[in-house]
């Protein structure tokens, strides 16, 4: 299973890419495992600010829908809108392609409570 070591991590299964003030979010590999076939992604909080650990959209599988958590406060500034005619994507590249939305983060010593590579690994029995 693919679990990048030059990512974030979140106990809610959601990856985080942090580049500047600017945060990339998608679902780590192991959470599309889970979900299966992904048919829907919804994100409706574009433009708006979040705190940490709100939802902020929802990803329907065949299965199931599971909330979106936002790992980072801070404005929702852009969604994948590729993800509204192939939410497949999330399954095929999740960690690439697959993103989901775009932060700007609001507090940086946030970043600290953040996952490693390692510390998820332990949390998913990896």
């Amino acid at each position: 299973m693919s679990i990048p070591a030059n990512l974030k991590y979140t106990k809610d299964h959601e990856w985080v890419s942090i580049e500047g003030d600017v945060a990339t979010v998608g679902i780590t590999h192991f959470a599309q495992k889970e979900l299966g076939d992904i048919v829907y992604v919804e994100v409706e909080t574009l433009d708006q600010k979040l705190e940490r650990d709100e939802v902020f959209g929802t990803v329907e599988a065949v299965k199931t829908v599971s909330d979106l958590f936002l790992p980072l406060t801070g404005e929702i500034i852009a969604f994948n809108e590729n993800l509204e005619s192939e939410p497949e994507t999330v399954n095929s590249d999740p960690y690439g392609d697959g993103w989901m939305i775009k932060v700007k983060i609001a507090d940086a010593s946030e970043i600290d409570s953040l996952l490693s590579a390692d510390a998820y690994k332990e949390l998913i029995g990896a």
